[in-house]
């Protein structure tokens, strides 16, 4: 199936995807570590079927030298022992962040507890944009069937300012 709509070619979705990549260098350039933002964005991405989404960002994790053995098992991070404890709460808090509607308190205090535990202030702060926006990116692309296979890792970069 092709996309619906070409997000790109618009003008007002290009303006708008020029500003969204412009926020998300806001988390790049955060302490968070890229790792766990790569982790995170693919586990958020995966939740809400985003095919784009998975693409992209197991192609931006692998051009930074991310483990193929840890990509692949994102999905059943709880019972995979290649991720770190700060990993795994970054993980349970874009779990429980991405899935609101299955959980009417939104993220647990068990989780947030776990979360605070391992990241300072400003990576915490970085994780919670981070979950927002990889939600919102998920969202623009299953409107739109925008379907995973054609990106190439770093094809936005130009995109920015």
């Amino acid at each position: 199936m092709d996309a619906r709509f070409n997000l790109f070619e618009n003008e007002i979705s290009a303006k708008f995807a020029k500003r969204f990549a412009n926020t998300s260098q806001v988390i790049e350039q955060s302490p968070l570590p890229k790792t766990t933002q790569e982790l995170v964005a693919l586990r958020a991405s995966q939740i809400n079927g985003c095919g784009w989404c998975v693409d992209f960002h197991v192609k931006e994790a692998a051009a930074a030298g991310e483990a193929a053995v840890r990509l692949h098992l994102v999905a059943t991070w709880r019972e995979s022992t290649v991720f770190t404890e700060a990993e795994r709460a970054a993980l349970a808090f874009a779990e429980e962040g991405t899935r609101l509607a299955d959980a009417h308190l939104g993220v647990s205090d068990e989780t947030w507890a776990g979360l605070r535990k391992h990241y300072d202030d400003d990576q915490t702060a970085a994780l919670v944009c981070l979950v927002a926006l990889i939600n919102a990116a998920n969202r623009l692309a299953v409107l739109v069937h925008q379907r995973g296979g054609s990106y190439e890792a770093g094809m936005f970069d130009a995109m920015r300012d």
